[in-house]
């Protein structure tokens, strides 16, 4: 029997996806071999990025002037590629809204001066800070932010607008809700949270960004090496961007990201309303700034929270656990999520607390 998992990563993938995975394990597009076998040099593969990298585009309408990559090594390798790359004159401005903000801004150190123009550290990132008050440099190479928090459940409701290239780290909202690309110099993201298994990452960066990356960054963090080889300059996570490409398909069936971004708004719009008239639970992110990925809340004890996520397992609603900095609980209600999982999980709450308050 298949659970409702709630993981904040790697995630749940849509059950048709994995149907579509399974049945050509064995002989992909009649190569007699599987995906997971091919070289990456054969036409067969080629095509899969190619088709990949179109899906993308057209799914978030990104512009010929910029590049979309399929690299290795998750979000926080390109913590320290885009210094390196775009670092230019050793000075960028970030804004720290949570854990992985925090550790992109202490990558960014080790190359320059990383600046710390915001944070919403001091309310235990509760909230995003009004990007309209922020003084940004004016001799930045870039300024750097995290769209979405998967640990502390925040998302930017308003992207700010600078006058350096726009960074964007958005591995745990990417394909979630429709977002301008002009706005952003690079957007990248770890697609084991809403796009792919782990493995791949995808970066999407404005081609004249990418010439000139610094003399010390190592070639597998090239974005232009990777750009001039189409994500083949060595062997890429093949699977990964194989499944990528079929939930990409997917996403283009269901009628594209407007669409999921409605079903998105619905069903984290049940979940918070139900905490929200609950006297159990609580969550403390302000509500302006809610994320729709993630959702963490918590019961009035630990004892209960550990019972709870205890008693969610053997209902069949899995990894529930909060992130260790944050205790409680956390649903991940990612694409791939459906809405009868939300609603699910919403009657286990409701018997949870007629049995606990």
């Amino acid at each position: 029997m298949r659970v409702y998992n709630f993981s904040a990563g790697p995630s749940m993938l849509p059950l048709e996806v994995l149907e579509e995975a399974q049945k050509e394990f064995l002989d992909f597009a009649g190569t007699g071999m599987s995906v997971t076998e091919i070289s990456h040099r054969d036409k067969a593969f080629s095509a899969i990025v190619e088709e990949a990298e179109k899906n993308l585009r057209e799914l978030m309408n990104i512009p010929d002037n910029y590049c979309v990559l399929f690299v290795q090594g998750g979000a926080s390798q390109q913590f320290a590629a885009i210094p390196l790359n775009l670092m230019k004159s050793g000075k960028a401005d970030y804004i720290v809204t949570g854990n992985f903000a925090k550790k992109a801004w202490q990558e960014g150190k080790i190359y320059g001066d990383a600046r710390l123009v915001a944070s919403s550290e001091d309310k235990t990132y509760t909230y995003i800070p009004d990007v309209d008050k922020i003084a940004f440099n004016d001799d930045s190479d870039y300024v750097h932010i995290t769209s979405n928090n998967t640990i502390f459940g925040t998302r930017y409701v308003k992207f700010p607008e600078t006058k350096a290239p726009l960074v964007c780290d958005m591995s745990s909202e990417i394909l979630s809700r429709e977002v301008d690309v002009t706005k952003f110099g690079v957007i990248y993201a770890g697609a084991q949270k809403n796009l792919a298994p782990a493995g791949v990452t995808i970066v999407i960066a404005r081609k004249d960004l990418i010439e000139n990356p610094l003399p010390i960054c190592p070639t597998m963090l090239k974005w232009k090496t990777q750009a001039e080889n189409g994500s083949l300059y060595n062997t890429p996570p093949c699977f990964s961007i194989y499944m990528a490409n079929l939930v990409l398909r997917h996403l283009k069936k269901l009628g594209g990201v407007k669409e999921i971004n409605k079903i998105n708004e619905y069903k984290a719009g049940l979940l918070y309303d139900f905490i929200d008239n609950s006297k159990f639970y609580t969550n403390s992110v302000e509500k302006k700034y809610r994320s729709i990925m993630n959702v963490p809340f918590v019961t009035p004890s630990k004892e209960s929270d550990e019972k709870f996520v205890k008693e969610a397992k053997a209902a069949g609603l899995v990894s529930l656990k909060g992130h260790r900095l944050v205790g409680g609980m956390r649903a991940s209600i990612y694409n791939a999520m459906p809405v009868e999982g939300v609603k699910t999980l919403i009657e286990f709450m409701k018997k949870f607390e007629k049995e606990n308050a």
